[in-house]
């Protein structure tokens, strides 16, 4: 595997390591650090900063501190600083690309439309910052005026996984930010580089000392146990697993903080025997294999009606064989790294519990040999039910295939589960379309779509996939409280 570039080592010098509390970057309180680790090469890229609980509470600090000013800042300046923000990160596209594939270990391209789809939502809530509107009339009895308002809900918490290191962020700050809301952020520890390098654009584009507040930790319970018990705080917002978001909102009750929590996903992926089999295989192509399989909007489960299942599972074979796996930033790579061994080591165990309860490996089916963290892209067919891939989240470059007789069959398959995040399917049938939307249980549909998130729809799921939307109209209203006030109608 490619080691460093001098590139690389470039932008790693610059790049600041500290935590960010009230516009200054300082040592963590503690004077510790910990290690990002590149998982393609398993070399450190940087020692950052390990915040400790004390640490977030000096972020909280800050952020309660700067909350009245910047919530009385006019709209429009909230929005030209998030469009300053949103200028600089297309100015600074491929240093973020590059940060994004050394330490999460997403191919280069991947992660240069990462920055395209995360940067869009600073764009998006910086034009949403001056729409915040209310409502003003007569109350049905005619007794009296009725406003509507919204303020900002005060200062938030942003917990950010490590699979989307700069959208994830983006489509919490943009909102939040918009709303007049200050935050305190928690990146993910394995992917902290990108965070801490967007919080310097951040700063350059004018955000206000306090305004932002970055805290990497290893600690991660420790920092948000205090922050969440502070009744400073009035809003959590969390991406990652259902296990830790269930806790999370558990916390969240002491307090009674408002929540969005976007959780795990066990997207299926339908295919009907009328679809277009060549669109179906390239939105399988995107949904699974897109971000190495690493996404809670990958398609978990492919559920493929009896009659095409055989020439589907062989044409998505064929274009798994063609993957290339390396580094990232290598030519010709379209699977990078998984995050760490642990990842390995769960899709390694998902295929054997699958094989061993039948399921035929097409292609690929175990682990790639060192250095790095790699696992082969891999497509099985003929799962049967109780096989863990149909319960658990996979979160790897793992396609397993089931097969279905009708579409009530297919849509109950598609609901078998606890999540709700998304769900595919293709069909030709605009009727059944129509139906599929209203029958599957999920947050949001991709009809003949491998890809659908976009900063201007709202992005979240049902059940246990989460609570709240991120992005569209809906995104900004999450960081808002409504207001209704009632003027009495008076008599001369």
């Amino acid at each position: 595997m490619t080691t460093t570039s001098t590139r690389e080592e470039e932008l790693l010098a610059q790049l600041p390591t500290g935590i960010l509390i009230n516009g200054v970057w300082r040592s963590a309180g503690s004077g510790e650090t910990f290690a990002v680790v590149d998982p393609a090469t398993g070399e450190t890229l940087a020692q950052v900063a390990d915040g400790s609980a004390e640490d977030g509470i000096a972020a909280l600090d800050a952020a309660d501190a700067a909350a009245d000013a910047w919530a009385a800042t006019a709209p429009r300046k909230r929005g030209e600083i998030l469009r300053r923000a949103f200028d600089l990160c297309q100015e600074h596209a491929d240093d973020l690309a590059l940060l994004m594939t050394m330490e999460m270990g997403k191919p280069l391209a991947e992660a240069r439309g990462e920055v395209t789809y995360g940067s869009e939502f600073l764009r998006w809530f910086s034009e949403e910052a001056v729409r915040i509107s209310g409502r003003y009339g007569s109350n049905p009895e005619g007794t009296g005026t009725t406003i509507v308002s919204h303020r900002p809900v005060g200062p938030c918490y942003l917990i950010t996984p490590w699979n989307f290191p700069l959208a994830m962020l983006t489509r919490k700050i943009g909102p939040a930010l918009a709303a007049g809301c200050t935050v305190v952020v928690k990146p993910a520890e394995l992917t902290p580089l990108t965070s801490l390098f967007f919080a310097g654009l951040l700063l350059e584009a004018g955000v206000p000392a306090g305004v932002v507040n970055i805290v990497t930790s290893t600690d991660a319970a420790g920092v948000s146990s205090a922050i969440m018990a502070d009744p400073r705080l009035r809003k959590i917002s969390f991406t990652g697993s259902t296990p830790v978001g269930k806790k999370l909102l558990k916390q969240a009750a002491d307090n009674v903080l408002r929540t969005s929590m976007e959780l795990g996903g066990n997207a299926p992926f339908l295919v009907f025997d009328d679809a277009d089999l060549d669109k179906a295989v390239d939105g399988a192509m995107l949904a699974k294999f897109r971000n190495i399989g690493e996404a809670c909007t990958a398609a978990n489960r492919f559920f493929v009606q009896k009659d095409v299942a055989d020439e589907f599972s062989r044409r998505l074979t064929e274009r798994v064989k063609a993957l290339g796996v390396g580094r990232g930033t290598e030519d010709g790579v379209s699977i990078g790294p998984l995050i760490n061994a642990a990842a390995v080591d769960k899709s390694a165990d998902l295929v054997a519990d699958a094989t061993s309860r039948g399921a035929t490996v097409l292609t690929g089916g175990s682990r790639i040999d060192g250095p790095g963290t790699f696992f082969e892209p891999t497509v099985l067919n003929g799962i049967t039910p109780g096989t863990r891939l149909l319960r658990e989240e996979i979160f790897g470059p793992v396609a397993a295939i089931a097969t279905f007789e009708t579409e009530q069959e297919g849509v109950d398959l598609a609901n078998d589960t606890e999540f709700g995040l998304i769900a595919y399917a293709f069909t030709t049938d605009l009727a059944r379309g129509h139906r599929l939307i209203g029958s599957l249980r999920a947050g949001m549909v991709g009809l003949n779509a491998g890809v659908v998130s976009n900063a201007a729809a709202p992005f979240g799921g049902v059940k246990s996939s989460g609570l709240g939307r991120e992005g569209g109209a809906e995104g900004i209203h999450e960081y808002l409280d409504t207001i209704y006030a009632l003027l009495p109608t008076t008599t001369a």
